[in-house]
């Protein structure tokens, strides 16, 4: 969505320099304290793990944005070495004010704004859960998406020990190493988008993509929400619970069971009890009627061993 933020005043403030940008979004910082990524110039802005899996290549800290913000511009300039990144910096409580004053107009009103500042960097190959728009206010972003169904090729890593919350792409990270065979299959379903200032992206949920940003300061804004959720549980908690429940059963028996997620989950030929009154679905009758609610007691009530 080429131009679609072009008018938001970030967008014209950041115009002139990185400070120009960062003395713009300083003017809505109420004090708050945000954790703050710092990484030494070996890391060169690739925020990843450390050589062993063991931790990661930078370190996190509690900093007031203006402090974070001065170091940026000290990076910016060669003045200090070392790249630092604020991500995921909720608006509505660091900087009140500033989502009234940049919304985008084609994002639901209540959702939350989000920024993501700093120098340049590369994020790891990840997935969101939740559609998303992604807005560059300063600087730039190149997106290398790949489709969901590329996982398999992805290589992905620890799900409980990541950098962010999201699992991220071994691979995409080390496309040479001989250990990820599949990836150059993934890389040529590849999709590159470049953003510039005012330029946006729309990802729907559970794509994979990987974010750099070039220039010496960078912002962008986004925007998450669920549109299709009928209730507050996440689909990936269905995943979780299969995986202790099914993952190492026999394959005959996985076999199975994926007939029955087929079926009743999946759904490819249909609602599973389409051959009956609607009346007499019980809990597989409409979620929002009611189902939902019985279906949610009853996990809840096995989980507690009631």
């Amino acid at each position: 969505m080429r131009g679609l933020g072009a008018h938001l005043p970030a967008v014209t403030a950041g115009t002139p320099s990185p400070a120009a940008a960062l003395g713009y979004i300083q003017t809505f910082d109420c004090g708050q304290r945000p954790e703050v990524f710092h990484a030494s110039a070996d890391a060169a802005g690739r925020y990843f793990y450390n050589g062993d899996l063991s931790g990661f290549n930078f370190e996190r800290e509690t900093l007031p944005l203006s402090s974070a913000f001065a170091r940026m511009l000290r990076q910016a300039s060669g003045e200090e070495s070392g790249t630092t990144y604020v991500g995921s910096l909720l608006a509505s409580h660091y900087l009140p004010g500033f989502a009234e004053a940049n919304r985008l107009p084609v994002v639901p009103s209540e959702v939350a704004a989000r920024l993501w500042i700093g120098n340049g960097s590369h994020v790891a190959c990840h997935y969101d859960a939740y559609e998303n728009i992604a807005c560059v206010l300063a600087g730039s972003r190149r997106f290398t998406l790949y489709p969901p169904d590329a996982i398999g090729d992805l290589y992905v890593g620890p799900i409980d020990h990541t950098m962010a919350g999201q699992p991220v792409s071994m691979a995409a990270a080390d496309p040479e190493k001989p250990a990820y065979p599949r990836f150059a299959a993934a890389r040529q379903r590849a999709l590159v988008v470049n953003l510039a200032p005012g330029d946006a992206l729309f990802l729907p949920k559970l794509w994979w993509h990987q974010v750099e940003a070039d220039a010496p300061v960078n912002v962008m804004l986004n925007y998450w929400w669920d549109a299709t959720a009928i209730g507050p549980d996440a689909p990936m908690l269905s995943m979780l619970h299969a995986m202790i429940t099914i993952a190492e059963r026999p394959a005959a028996e996985r076999d199975a069971f994926r007939a029955f997620f087929d079926h009743f989950v999946f759904r490819p030929d249909g609602h599973p009890l389409a051959h009956l009154p609607q009346e007499r679905r019980g809990v597989l009758g409409s979620l929002r009627g009611g189902g939902y609610g019985q279906i949610r007691a009853m996990i809840l009530r096995a989980l507690r061993g009631g």
